[in-house]
């Protein structure tokens, strides 16, 4: 991948869509931007207001509304686009809609010899990751999804609060699905360079094991507070693929937990997964293997079997 220009696609300009969009801005982190929606009247309608701020940014971005010819040279791809739940629909039945949807994005971007890298966004974002890859036949290296960086970042932001650090000095992740069966390795999470676990114990009460299952609870159910106070969350998810944007286009080798294809990490294959991932310009360069614990390695295995049986269900 030349890093000469960075350009980058976005497929659906919805909430999602335009948090990231709105935050490459803010963040000057790429110079091309462009525009694609099935609502191809929204599509200019968004690119316009995003330029009448760029003399605020100081950003130079070229951002326009444009089609599936305009991939054959871009950098990444990101897709934000899918469809809402109907009312009494199980979660296959959309995931089949969805499935179609991407259908529908991912083969004219394919055939317009776009070479670069996926990043996808639309929920269950593990799922949708395997079938991006699975449509396009790319490198798994290269399709990633955002996996639970989202979730790793209310991780260290609610630790940090609780023990009064900055969450930067926090290292602690949240591993598997992004969704009911993600989990935290406790034993793997640290404060600088001591356990947690370790800081709770010593410090005579004033910090408390039992109040990190608690944290990893509400880690897991902060999306749905956010969606029953506003209908939706977006700047946060919009922020994580800015954040993995920059690995990429700066080649960084940063770790973030990104949904990565396992192919024998952690004993798990031909599944997609939130795990800590070396990111850099090719997308994912490796799987970083934390030396869990037996439980931590049962709850991955669970919450994997689970993303397998899922996928299976849908017919691609």
């Amino acid at each position: 991948m030349e890093n000469n220009t960075r350009k980058i696609v976005l497929v659906g300009t919805g909430f999602v869509g335009m948090s990231f969009a709105y935050a490459l801005l803010n963040q000057n982190a790429c110079d091309e931007l462009v525009l694609i929606d099935i609502d191809k009247k929204r599509a200019m309608g968004e690119a316009m207001d995003l330029n009448h701020g760029l003399a605020f940014s100081g950003s130079h971005m070229k951002i326009y509304a444009g089609d599936y010819d305009d991939c054959s040279d871009a950098d990444i791809v990101a897709i934000c686009a899918g469809v809402a739940q109907k009312p009494g629909e199980t979660r296959i039945d959309l995931l089949k809609r969805n499935a179609e949807v991407f259908r529908s994005i991912v083969g004219p971007v394919m055939n317009s010899g776009f070479a670069g890298v996926f990043l996808i966004a639309t929920n269950p974002v593990d799922i949708m990751t395997h079938v991006t890859q699975k449509l396009s036949g790319m490198d798994y290296h290269r399709v990633i999804g955002t996996g639970t960086t989202l979730d790793t970042a209310r991780l260290r932001y609610m630790l940090g609060d609780y023990f009064s650090v900055d969450p930067r000095n926090i290292h602690a992740y949240v591993m598997g699905e992004h969704g009911d069966s993600e989990f935290v390795p406790w034993s793997q999470a640290l404060v600088a360079t001591k356990p947690v676990l370790t800081h709770c114990a010593e410090t005579g009460g004033k910090f408390c094991c039992t109040e990190m299952e608690r944290i990893s609870e509400e880690v897991k159910n902060a999306a749905q507070k956010i969606i029953e106070a506003k209908k939706a969350t977006y700047y946060g998810i919009g922020m994580a693929m800015v954040r993995i944007v920059r690995a990429i286009f700066g080649n960084e080798n940063s770790i973030l937990t990104v949904s990565a294809m396992l192919n024998g990490e952690y004993g798990q294959h031909n599944v997609y997964a939130g795990v800590p991932s070396v990111v850099n310009r090719n997308g994912v360069r490796e799987i970083v293997q934390l030396s869990l614990n037996s439980e931590e390695l049962s709850r991955l295995h669970d919450s994997c079997e689970l993303l397998r049986g899922v996928f299976k269900g849908i017919e691609l």
